[in-house]
């Protein structure tokens, strides 16, 4: 089957088996390994990705399903010249990241997350990254470094 993507803001074009998952296509086919696989069941978050505007978790939808989407991983948030978009930065400064398997998703599922509540608390940012599991850092940080994402964001 023929899937039509905008990943990262670059058309593409991938001819996979129907079964296949779009964390499959993003990483074996287009080889953007930052989406990381973690569970297999979309209970941890490490494979988020926004599409379409929404983050999702890429291992729980089929390649399929995502035809004609607009897909941007962990590799599509900086900017051409390398400048971290302000949610890498501030996870970058604030320390939110330990071993680092969790962190794409986690970036991804905040931009999303500040996108749509700008202006969450820390305890509605803990709510709403629930379906991110992390099992390093104990959340302090990605906690700091949302909200130091979030009013970056909020500047620009």
């Amino acid at each position: 089957m023929q899937v039509q993507l905008k990943v990262n803001g670059k058309p593409t074009t991938v001819d996979v088996p129907p079964h296949t998952l779009l964390v499959q296509v993003l990483r074996e086919h287009l080889h953007l390994t930052g989406t990381h696989v973690g569970c297999d069941t979309a209970q941890c978050g490490a494979c988020t990705v926004i599409k379409d505007g929404r983050s999702i978790k890429s291992c729980n939808v089929l390649a399929a399903q995502a035809n004609g989407s607009d897909i941007t991983t962990i590799e599509g948030l900086a900017k051409p010249d390398g400048t971290l978009h302000p949610m890498q930065a501030a996870f970058k400064e604030c320390h939110g990241l330990q071993c680092g398997y969790c962190t794409t998703g986690m970036v991804m599922s905040a931009v999303d997350l500040c996108t749509h509540h700008p202006k969450a608390s820390a305890g509605e940012i803990r709510e709403l990254l629930e379906g991110n599991i992390c099992r390093c850092t104990g959340y302090q940080n990605i906690v700091k470094a949302v909200q130091q994402g979030q009013a970056a964001m909020a500047n620009t």
